[in-house]
């Protein structure tokens, strides 16, 4: 295990990819805890598996090592590209690297189902990446994603805690959610300030339809966009008392209170 984590240094040095601090890079050089996350996303025997900024490739390997159908992996780091490009020649047929940046990219379009996104995010574009999927989310048999400590509470916050917010409602109508690892500042290089953690999500068989989803993103972006007032005041621009008591919901009550459901029956009533 010491000689992979070398082999990984290894790859920096030769491709000069210090990690830079405006793509948010940390990269993951720990093969067993690289081997844990593959683990962590469940059998990928047949999956077309889409890995999103794979730096010096080390989770890149360990998808490779295991079951998957394909890796396709997307980098806008060229740095990167040139690194993860030198698996080419072991693993032609299961694995393709794409420059771009996956923000802009339909990722359907790119890999056949059945297909999962397992991924070690840039810490600055994570939560951006993850609102698009979630949109999307029955096109992904699951996704395996690590963002911040913090993004990851946010992600399956319960209603009234403190962590509960727009991203928790958005992910708890769209998938089954869990943190399944945390990762610790230490495993990275280089270390940030800040705890990781996996958050592994596994779409509804019934989504929502695409028009309801963008009308819960304006109720619940006006709610907690005001999370201090209480909704007859956040919500005045979208009906406000009348709204809510429309559908039975107390107009005394604040953002943090209501339940998922509550926010589609608001979108609704819009």
């Amino acid at each position: 295990m010491a000689e992979a984590r070398e082999a990984l240094r290894a790859v920096i040095a030769r491709h000069g990819l210090a990690a830079r601090k405006s793509l948010g890079q940390h990269f993951l050089l720990d093969p067993n805890l690289l081997a844990r996350l593959v683990r962590a996303a469940g059998p990928l025997a047949g999956v077309n598996v889409i890995e999103v900024g794979p730096g010096p490739g080390g989770l890149t390997r360990a998808l490779l090592d295991g079951d998957a159908a394909s890796v396709t992996a997307i980098e806008i780091d060229r740095r990167a590209i040139a690194a993860t490009s030198e698996l080419l020649a072991a693993h032609p047929a299961r694995l393709r690297v794409i420059e771009g940046d996956a923000l802009d990219m339909d990722l359907a379009a790119l890999v056949p189902a059945p297909r999962a996104i397992v991924a070690n995010l840039p810490y600055n574009a994570g939560t951006p990446m993850l609102v698009n999927w979630l949109h999307r989310a029955a096109e992904f048999r699951s996704m395996t994603l690590m963002f911040q400590r913090e993004v990851a509470e946010r992600i399956v916050a319960m209603p009234g805690s403190p962590h509960y917010g727009r991203l928790a409602v958005l992910a708890a109508l769209t998938v089954d959610r869990a943190i399944v690892m945390i990762v610790p500042a230490s495993a990275f290089s280089p270390p940030p300030k800040v705890e990781s953690a996996v958050v592994g999500l596994v779409p509804h068989a019934r989504q929502l339809p695409g028009d309801l989803l963008d009308r819960v993103g304006r109720v619940t972006a006006a709610a907690f966009g005001q999370r201090r007032k209480m909704l007859r005041g956040s919500l005045r621009g979208l009906g406000g008392t009348a709204l809510l008591e429309r559908v039975g919901i107390d107009p005394v009550l604040r953002a943090e209170t209501l339940a998922p459901e509550d926010y589609v029956r608001l979108a609704e009533a819009l």
